[in-house]
């Protein structure tokens, strides 16, 4: 929340007290926060303006102090807010800013970043706040004389020019991108002497980002060697972003506009770029999912499918991300690709077939078999008019599935991939969401027997449980063979995206030579990922990014090793009759890579009913904080530390069956004892809703205090003005 009036990077916290409505009558909400009259004037209005169907009305009392009454429509006489109104309410768009829905591969990823494995917080379980987790970074030597203010100027440029860069993300009650009006360009300079490189990458990998901040990408100097001279390092660019919010071309479109304003002395002419994110938005929410939805429900990967380039081995023994880059000579890349084109196809099919190989070898069968891999679509090819330039994230992985038959000509495999290819081209705005979505149900299976738990299937996450709204999947189809998730890998082909040459012209005459970015070994999202591009020297470059985790450092080499072994190969197959096995028969003597035993994934451990986190005074009352995926973290730490009162302090699940709110009353049970149940973030979504599906809870609970999205810092503050303001109510 923020404003003209408002400090940075404060939280607004809203207060309900969920009594029995009259027909047609009010909700009735307190606005607790930095809100001045005006401030709070706006967000009465922007809720008014976005939910026409809700009648909105506003008291002012003081600063910091609003009374908010929501009249739902006659019709449909609700008695509870839906979750879009909720986020706008506890997270309204900053001046001039603009919501965007957050959708398909994206959704994924921030779910991703939300809730790391094994990230919890001392309050029983509550899911990271959206530090970022994993980050990309990109990285390139700067040649020719540099000016760190007009570079810094230059950047500040672009981010005014692009909305993407102005971005954040908003979790409260479904997944949004924020877009400011204003962000500043992150930008710092280190010496040499202060921190080697090695040491930068570490520790700006860990540092993430805080997601709910406008500017998810960050660039760090390391400067030259001081004395110069002819063997000192040059000044190196490290560029981070979130692969949540921009793909890799997105940053290369980026870093485009970057010298276009370095060019020009550290100034982008022209206004704000269209298209963007919003046209894109608008594009993708017009689209009919009909033939899709069609095509996918014939196309998911079987079950039996092979996803996996190594067999089962033991534990590796190493953590972290691993990368491997090899290149193939302008010649042999030349020769691949006439190979493939008089074959009707592209270089990437090429790759294509020859990882769908090295698959179908790991699987260690004989006769056909599916194999199943994902592959990055850049999303730009699409019938919206400049959508080739939007940066952002428009790519997504898709799964693509053929059969491979050792007995069947090479060119057979080949024309499978092309136009698998093809299929997929045709929707690159799906996802492995709403394929799973689209996939065909299986039959249901027996209703588990009492305590063991929901078997999972494709439907939504009961709830508020996942933190991203609905359509939030709970896990694969059964049935359904990996859709581009933990288990498969992927394959990706980088177009190149080289400077205009009248702009390279224009940097040459100042001295100024543009270096091709190199990728360092970022987060991993999955196990294995086979990156290739062009270099400028027209050879083709094939990097594998690993997890160290289940693929080990030699077992990696030996798989990347062998995939170029069959790419340089695969040109000398020129007779018709040439099959696949033949290739295959290369590797023959060659050991197959293994990799780490897939582990079955284990059914969480069932949530307490209810945690005791402070006893209080046996006669005060209770406060419930609920937990729910993305609650800020550290924040219900720091509020139980900073509580004061004699109240006795709970948690209980968002995720909870409906009778934990009764087991949490019996606690609070006593003449006069009050129950507060209070969430920050999800978690205030999670206890609203908590309140509302309890039988009764209209009078069993006395307030429910919801804020918004901050670091731990200012939610905690935030929860803590809100309960403050329940239990002891000014006059």
């Amino acid at each position: 929340m923020s404003s003209q009036g408002v400090p940075r990077g404060a939280v607004l916290a809203v207060v309900h007290e969920p009594v029995a409505l009259s027909p047609g009558g009010p909700l009735v909400l307190e606005l607790r926060g930095p809100l001045g009259p005006a401030d709070a004037e706006t967000v009465a209005a922007r809720l008014a303006q976005r939910h026409r169907a809700f009648g909105v009305a506003l008291d002012s009392h003081r600063p910091g102090h609003h009374t908010l009454r929501l009249t739902p429509p006659a019709a449909g006489g609700l008695a509870a807010l839906p979750a879009d109104l909720l986020a706008d309410l506890l997270a309204p768009p900053p001046p001039g800013g603009e919501i965007l829905p957050v959708t398909g591969h994206q959704q994924t990823l921030l779910r991703a970043a939300l809730t790391p494995a094994g990230t919890s917080t001392g309050t029983g379980g509550s899911s990271d706040g959206g530090d970022g987790g994993g980050v990309e970074q990109l990285y390139w030597d700067w040649s020719g004389p540099f000016d760190v203010a007009r570079f810094a100027a230059a950047w500040q440029s672009v981010v005014d020019r692009e909305c993407v860069l102005r971005a954040c993300f908003d979790w409260v009650a479904a997944p949004r991108l924020v877009l400011h009006a204003r962000a500043e360009a992150d930008i710092a300079v280190c010496s040499p002497a202060a921190v080697t490189w090695p040491q930068l990458l570490r520790r700006d990998r860990a540092r993430g980002f805080a997601l709910h901040r406008p500017g998810l990408l960050r660039l760090t100097l390391l400067a030259a060697e001081p004395g110069g001279g002819g063997g000192a390092a040059p000044p190196r660019v490290l560029l981070t972003y979130h692969p949540a919010l921009l793909d890799e071309r997105g940053v290369h479109l980026l870093l485009r506009e970057f010298y276009r304003a370095y060019a020009a002395g550290g100034v982008l002419p022209g206004g704000e770029r269209r298209p963007d994110l919003r046209d894109h938005a608008r594009w993708l929410a017009g689209q009919d999912t009909t033939a899709a939805r069609q095509f996918w429900a014939r196309a998911v990967p079987p079950p039996r499918a092979a996803t996996r380039p190594g067999r089962p081995g033991g534990a590796t023994g190493q953590s972290g991300p691993g990368l491997l880059d090899t290149r193939l000579r302008a010649p042999e890349t030349f020769r691949l690709r006439s190979w493939a084109a008089l074959r009707g196809a592209a270089e990437s099919s090429a790759l294509h077939l020859v990882w769908a190989l090295l698959l179908y070898r790991a699987a260690g069968v004989s006769g056909p078999l599916p194999v199943s891999f994902g592959v990055q679509l850049s999303g730009r090819d699409i019938a919206l008019p400049g959508a080739a330039g939007i940066p952002g994230l428009l790519d997504s992985p898709l799964p693509m599935t053929v059969t491979v038959d050792p007995a069947a000509p090479l060119a057979s495999l080949l024309h499978q991939v092309r136009d698998a290819l093809l299929d997929l081209a045709a929707y690159p705005w799906a996802s492995a969401e709403t394929i799973r979505a689209w996939a065909p149900r299986p039959p249901a299976a027996p209703a588990p027997a009492a305590g063991t738990g929901p078997v999972a299937g494709p439907g939504p996450v009961a709830g508020p449980a996942a933190g991203l709204g609905p359509g939030a999947v709970a896990g694969p189809v059964a049935g359904v063979g990996p859709l581009c998730g933990a288990g498969s890998t992927l394959v990706r082909f980088d177009g190149p995206l080289v400077l205009p040459k009248v702009l390279r012209s224009e940097l040459a005459a100042q001295g100024v030579h543009a270096d091709t970015p190199r990728s360092a070994a970022g987060a991993a999202g999955g196990p294995v990922t086979l990156a290739a591009r062009h270099d400028t020297a027209g050879g083709l470059v094939l990097g594998l990014f690993y997890d160290r985790a289940q693929l080990a450092d030699e077992d990696a080499a030996a798989l990347h090793s062998q995939c170029v072994r069959l790419l340089r190969a695969l040109p000398g197959f020129r007779q018709a009759q040439a099959s696949a096995g033949q290739l295959l028969d290369l590797l023959a003597r060659a050991a197959t890579p293994r990799m780490a035993r897939p582990v079955p994934p284990v059914p969480p451990a069932p949530h307490p009913a209810l945690t005791v986190l402070r006893p209080g005074h046996p006669h005060a009352d209770v406060i419930c904080l609920v937990t729910a995926p993305g609650v800020p973290a550290g924040s219900y730490d720091l509020f139980v530390r900073g509580h004061r009162g004699p109240e006795e302090i709970v948690a209980v699940h968002g995720d909870g069956a409906p009778g934990v709110l009764p087991a949490v009353l019996h606690q609070a049970s006593g003449p006069g004892r009050r129950l507060v149940l209070c969430g920050c973030g999800p978690g205030g979504r999670a206890a609203y809703e908590l309140a509302q599906r309890t039988p009764h809870a209209p009078g069993m609970v006395s307030a429910v205090v919801m804020t918004g999205i901050g670091d731990a810092a200012a939610s905690a503050s935030a929860l803590a003005r809100g309960v403050r303001s329940v239990l002891a109510p000014p006059p």
